[in-house]
């Protein structure tokens, strides 16, 4: 991915931007590097979300992810402007870590567009996401 350091130093990552609920200062957010893709699709699993397995690994998505202490806490899949998948180890969640995966996210592109269940319209409305609701159990959001 553009601007990818893989050398270890984190110069890369930034600390996760300001949220409604601000992650705790230790977690950075940025691209995923070498061998965090399949830690990130192994969080995206734990969260039962589906996303295209083979085209994140071969570099195809860009990834993010949120680290504390060389662990992988978080990871948000992008294809294009579409947010494919926003997940968070369960025990961290409510920790602002999903909205600095959005931030971070936002920061990247113009426009995100996720579609998603009834379940978690709250937090996509938190995180700034304008959402429709064109089929009856899925919705739409956008973010500009």
């Amino acid at each position: 991915m553009e601007g990818e350091n893989n050398d270890g130093r984190g110069e890369d990552r930034e600390p996760a931007a300001p949220s409604t609920a601000d992650p705790p200062p230790e977690v950075t957010v940025g691209p995923a590097r070498e061998g965090e893709r399949a830690t990130a699709l192994s969080i995206v699993d734990m969260a039962g979300l589906q996303v295209d397995r083979e085209a994140t690994m071969a570099g195809e998505r860009d990834v993010l992810v949120a680290v504390a202490d060389g662990r992988v806490l978080g990871a948000l899949v992008l294809d294009g402007e579409r947010v494919e998948a926003v997940a968070v180890r369960p025990g961290r969640q409510g920790q602002g870590i999903g909205s600095a995966l959005v931030a971070a996210a936002a920061a990247r592109r113009e426009r995100l567009v996720a579609e998603f269940d009834a379940n978690v319209v709250e937090f996509y409305e938190m995180v700034g996401f304008d959402i429709e609701s064109p089929e009856e159990r899925r919705y739409i959001g956008y973010l500009e």
